[in-house]
């Protein structure tokens, strides 16, 4: 979506794109490449608020002379297990598998960080939490087999496939899709942006 673009959005992820236009938001796609590497005994949290900030900058960093000076929208989600283990995405089946059997049966947290930036910056944080019912091995297979777990934080989502393993929910759905909207609304009006202006 790029008419009347309210913000620019960096994130090539087609998820988040479905959530702004959900809200009816227009924004412009920026793709930005930034280590997602954890810092040591870096928290969660801090970790999620930084690459949300750095993708943002990075958007930001990249416009031209003749490219509207929107504010660009950063996020960055992590599955967080009890003992503050950070699950990203899986680089092969093998991790994949490994952190579905790490979910299964337990509860987990998902963080979402936020970050809008131009000449200002402001970030939020949307934590929710997740419970997966015990999975069997033929149930981790064949979820694999179906190519959804593999670009996924946490190897799975809660929007496809993945919701028949979630038996508890507390917090944002949208958060822990990707991009939580309560969040990115508020982010808006700290920007006096009105996310109803093209509803």
């Amino acid at each position: 979506m790029t008419e009347q673009a309210q913000i620019y959005l960096a994130s090539r992820s087609p998820r988040r794109h479905a959530l702004l236009q959900q809200i009816a938001l227009p924004f412009r796609p920026l793709s930005v490449d930034v280590d997602e590497s954890a810092g040591e005994a870096e928290s969660a949290e801090v970790y999620v608020i930084r690459l949300a900030l750095e993708k943002a900058r990075a958007g930001w960093a990249q416009l031209g002379e003749s490219d509207p000076r929107l504010p660009v929208l950063g996020a960055d989600t992590a599955v967080v297990l009890d003992d503050g283990q950070i699950l990203g995405k899986p680089t092969d089946r093998a991790e994949g598998l490994a952190m579905l059997e790490k979910l299964s049966g337990r509860v987990h947290r998902v963080l979402t960080g936020l970050a809008l930036v131009d000449d200002r910056e402001a970030t939020r944080l949307s934590v929710s939490s997740v419970g997966f019912r015990e999975l069997d091995q033929a149930d981790i297979e064949a979820y694999w087999a179906t190519g959804e777990p593999a670009d996924k934080a946490g190897a799975y989502a809660i929007q496809g496939r993945g919701a028949v393993f979630v038996n508890h929910l507390e917090g944002s759905y949208s958060g822990v899709m990707g991009l939580p909207l309560y969040e990115v609304t508020d982010l808006l009006g700290e920007f006096n942006l009105d996310y109803r202006q093209s509803w």
